[in-house]
């Protein structure tokens, strides 16, 4: 292999458990986001915007949908001679195998692959973002400083603070003191979860690491506070763009929401910074005499026989005659039969909504008892699920295989 000034390694293991149903069977970077794209389509978009040509995916839970996704890289640019996209899981050798323990140890396990591209610096990122950035930029301040390392931060409001890593800089960005979600915290720096290592320093750092059994193998919670520690040079590199962590249903709600602001939080039509994602060819989305659209995207290969307002509609889904849909995100392949009501929703992919349904309503004595500390009044639809026609689906309830036989029927005193 030929030597690389600078490579990429993707953290896209997570299982995504605040994300509930939707990653039963797929990591969170899988998850479909934006109406044609997925999660992951955003930190590997920008690799290829930055001109970093060589990215290593670490998978491990439920990997398969983003192995088949991903393929060759090809949708990316990333289907290289030397360099490209490899897909990294976790492996076993002659002596011992395990599951990444914590990102530090994700990346001690593919020591080797880096290696065979002597790389000067790593590039660490995490695969459930929303987000553009030029990491190049990032590249040559970290460069020009002579970092040991070189960590993105996002400013937040003081009273969020304590929910991030933090860190603490002098009026140079260096950074004096980190902080893991500190109660009273110091400063509004929060770390976005995307590192420049020296490989050099990084390599050292992972070895020690790997031999405390104490450690969580954890870059926030030792490798970066051990090179502080000792230290070594670490600056901030400021970020002032849209940065979205999906992790929960909130979040991956209202980034899709962000998407249909006026304006638009998140430009997708730039064309100077493309996101690029592996969909098939569809034919152009149909909208049918006395249908409307308002507020929303509606990608390709979808028909809409009734109202959608402030949605995202994903490729290949059917809204049905007389159906109304709002402040809703409709996935892949999804059908959403006639007279059908869905308000502030998230309906999975491949999932048939039946006839005359109400989802999203007002819950009334006689539903069932339902668990929303995941999803708050965002009711979602689970991947696949047939739920009859004639149903009601209280706020925030998660309609799944398990629970799809609780649902109620409409009574007469409901609203469509």
């Amino acid at each position: 292999m030929r030597k690389k000034k600078l490579i990429a390694m993707l953290l896209a293991g997570g299982q995504g458990t605040r994300l509930g149903v939707l990653t039963n069977r797929m990591a969170k970077p899988a998850v479909p986001f934006g109406g044609k794209y997925r999660i992951i389509d955003f930190p590997l978009s920008n690799c290829v915007n930055s001109q970093i040509d060589t990215v290593g995916v670490l998978t491990q839970y439920e990997p398969l949908e983003l192995n088949s996704y991903l393929g060759t890289g090809q949708a990316w640019d990333l289907d290289r001679l030397n360099g490209g996209v490899y897909v990294l899981p976790p492996y076993v050798t002659s002596d011992k195998g395990q599951w990444y323990s914590g990102t530090a140890n994700a990346i001690f396990q593919n020591m080797a692959f880096i290696n065979q591209f002597d790389p000067d610096d790593v590039l660490i990122l995490s695969g459930d973002h929303i987000y553009k950035m030029d990491y190049h930029l990032m590249y040559n301040e970290h460069r020009s400083r002579n970092a040991d390392a070189t960590i993105a931060v996002l400013r937040v409001p003081m009273e969020e603070a304590s929910r991030f890593g933090i860190m603490n800089t002098d009026t140079d960005n260096k950074i004096v003191e980190f902080e893991e979600k500190p109660r009273a915290p110091k400063s509004d720096k929060a770390s976005m979860g995307i590192y420049i290592f020296s490989w050099k320093v990084l390599k050292k750092y992972l070895i020690i690491d790997s031999g405390d059994p104490n450690s969580h193998n954890d870059f926030g919670k030792n490798i970066i506070p051990n090179m502080l520690r000792d230290g070594l040079n670490l600056y901030a590199y400021p970020f002032s763009g849209y940065w979205k962590d999906v992790g929960t249903i909130s979040s991956l709600w209202e980034a899709n929401m962000d998407l249909i602001s006026d304006p638009p939080k998140l430009d997708l039509y730039d064309k100077e910074w493309r996101i690029y994602s592996r969909n098939p060819v569809l034919p152009p989305h149909f909208v049918a005499a006395g249908a409307h659209v308002e507020n929303s995207l509606v990608t390709e290969g979808s028909n809409v026989y009734g109202s959608v307002y402030h949605s995202v509609v994903f490729s290949g889904c059917t809204i049905g005659k007389g159906s109304v849909i709002r402040d809703s995100v409709i996935m892949p392949g999804a059908v959403i039969q006639d007279g059908v009501t869905i308000n502030k929703a998230i309906v999975g992919e491949n999932a048939t909504v039946g006839s005359h349904t109400y989802i999203g309503c007002d819950p009334v004595n006689g539903d069932p008892a339902y668990d929303n500390s995941l999803t708050g009044d965002i009711t979602l639809i689970a991947d696949s699920i047939d739920l009859p026609a004639g149903k009601r689906v209280p706020a925030g309830m998660v309609v799944s295989k398990t629970s799809v036989d609780t649902i109620s029927d409409i009574g007469g005193g409901d609203a469509i």
